[in-house]
């Protein structure tokens, strides 16, 4: 009989229990259905934290403008697609009441629902969708989050969600009127230890009636991420003109082969980079209609594409203009100045004057954080790539036959010449080296810059400093080169502005070309020399 009453009493304190969230969930649903924005929000932040299994459904209706309610009863109903369900129970709904009206938003709703749907997520089972609630109820700050928030920190277990949770404790609490002094500087340091814009923002944003520990507290922790930030920005700069670097490396490196071997002054040399980005248009071109499967591989395809076009027309310049303006380098600067203007128009008749649509394969989008980095992955795998083609190129120069023989015509051409070597065909295919160097240039270009007949000259000046302020004929200085000039555009830029920047660093190569008329790394033989 004892057992029988026991179980008795609990099935009623069960019913109860039930009856008592059911009224809950009821009134915090019935506070919706108002004309009061007050009212409204209050519904908002009750329903959140009432455990009703309907909340996340009604407050994602009220999100998207499709929950309404009867006047007359107060009863909530939202929509999905073209059905109408009850809001208390979720029942589909045949035939909904006429004169239903809608449930109205303003921005401090909107945020009140941000706070609300964080909350009702913290406890999700994936760890990606707490992080996200975590940091939505960071934003929005809501008081009546605290609660969701204590319950979920009790419970979780991954370490990155667990602090994120944390901070965003911190930042309703920070702000609460109703939170100790001693509590809102604990807070504040904890804020403070994630030293980023919106923590900055958020700490910026204390009420004057806060008391004077709790400012000192902001204060501080303001100034500590502003010194955070600056460190970070001057690297974020670092790894901007790193990434400039190696596409002025890949741009100039070869423009050194050709001006240190031949002396020439190849004025086209934009235009074969050029060639390089518009070979990689017709490669993703070919590919989107017979094989999109393969798009992503279209870079790998590109790249000895882009080399052999650029290379043999570079060989096909050599051959027919270049070989009989040596020793005039004026001659030759004018008549490779022509061909630029030849090879332009070509590209305009043929493609157009328009820019021209060039992909990025999956692997080379998007981008992600290392620590206050925001680095994207094309200018990441151009400065891989630039890395590659220079290491390529050393090894050519230092352990192949050609490489010997190139480096015998830079430094003593007729020396080269009486020991047997044929130093017209050295030239050639020295131009056709550097000019397919300038072709993968291209190929790496378009995928940060517009892919236009034009494409190649905003490089060629930059290309010729690199080359100039390194050393005419010196790959080790034309990376050394690369670097500094990359870098300390970038440094310049905050300071003086992109215009402003560059023209200060001409006039700084300049004076330093006064000094070292042979650049950084001289070459050395009897005929440079001489």
């Amino acid at each position: 009989m004892q057992a029988f009453l026991r179980i008795a009493g609990l099935v009623v304190v069960l019913l109860l229990a039930g009856l008592t969230t059911a009224f809950a969930d009821a009134a915090a649903q019935s506070k919706l259905a108002s004309e009061k924005f007050d009212d409204i929000e209050a519904g908002v932040s009750a329903l959140a934290t009432s455990g009703d299994p309907q909340a996340s459904a009604v407050i994602g209706a009220l999100a998207d403008g499709k929950l309404t309610y009867d006047p007359a009863s107060k009863a909530l109903y939202y929509q999905k697609g073209s059905d109408t369900f009850e809001g208390t129970s979720g029942a589909k709904v045949a035939a909904p009441p006429s004169g239903l009206k809608k449930v109205k938003v303003n921005n401090r709703i909107r945020r009140a629902i941000e706070a609300a749907q964080g909350a009702l997520t913290l406890m999700a089972p994936d760890p990606a969708v707490r992080l996200a609630a975590a940091n939505a109820v960071f934003k929005s700050r809501d008081e009546a989050a605290l609660p969701a928030i204590d319950k979920a920190l009790a419970a979780e277990t991954d370490t990155a969600v667990k602090q994120a949770m944390e901070r965003a404790r911190a930042a309703v609490v920070f702000l609460s009127s109703t939170a100790s002094a001693a509590d809102r500087v604990s807070a504040a340091n904890l804020i403070a230890s994630k030293g980023d814009q919106d923590t900055l923002g958020l700490l910026q944003s204390l009420p004057d009636d806060a008391s004077q520990a709790v400012k000192d507290a902001a204060a501080a922790g303001v100034k500590s991420i502003n010194e955070t930030l600056m460190l970070w920005s001057g690297a974020q700069n670092l790894w901007f003109g790193l990434s400039l670097a190696s596409v002025l490396l890949l741009a100039a490196i070869g423009l050194a082969i050709t001006f240190g071997v031949m002396g020439v002054i190849n004025m086209a040399h934009g235009e074969m980079v050029m060639l390089g980005a518009y070979t990689t248009f017709v490669v993703q071109e070919l590919i989107r209609s017979f094989a999109p499967g393969l798009f992503d591989y279209s870079m790998l395809v590109a790249i000895p594409l882009a080399f052999l076009v650029a290379g043999a027309v570079g060989v096909l310049i050599e051959r027919t203009i270049i070989r009989w303006l040596y020793g005039r380098p004026l001659e030759t600067l004018l008549a490779t100045w022509g061909v630029s203007l030849v090879l332009q128009q070509a590209v305009r008749t043929l493609f157009g004057p328009t820019n021209q649509d060039v992909g990025a394969p999956s692997f080379m989008t998007g981008s992600f954080a290392l620590g206050g980095l925001d680095i994207t992955w094309n200018r990441l795998w151009i400065v891989v790539f630039a890395g590659l083609v220079f290491a390529a190129l050393l090894l050519l120069l230092r352990f192949t036959r050609f490489g010997l023989q190139m480096r015998a015509v830079t430094q003593n051409r007729r020396m080269a010449s009486a020991m047997g070597i044929r130093t017209n065909w050295v030239d050639a295919f020295t131009f056709g080296l550097g000019s397919g160097i300038a072709g993968l240039a291209g190929v790496a270009l378009s995928q940060i810059d517009n892919v236009s007949p034009n494409l190649g000259t905003g490089y060629i000046i930059d290309s010729f400093l690199v080359v100039v302020f390194g050393g005419v004929g010196n790959l080790w200085g034309t990376l050394v080169g690369a670097l500094t000039l990359g870098v300390a555009n970038k440094l310049l830029e905050p300071f003086a502005g992109a215009v402003l920047g560059k023209i200060a660093l001409l006039v700084l190569v300049i004076l330093f070309i006064q000094k070292r008329p042979r650049g950084l790394f001289a070459l050395k033989g009897r005929a440079v020399e001489t």
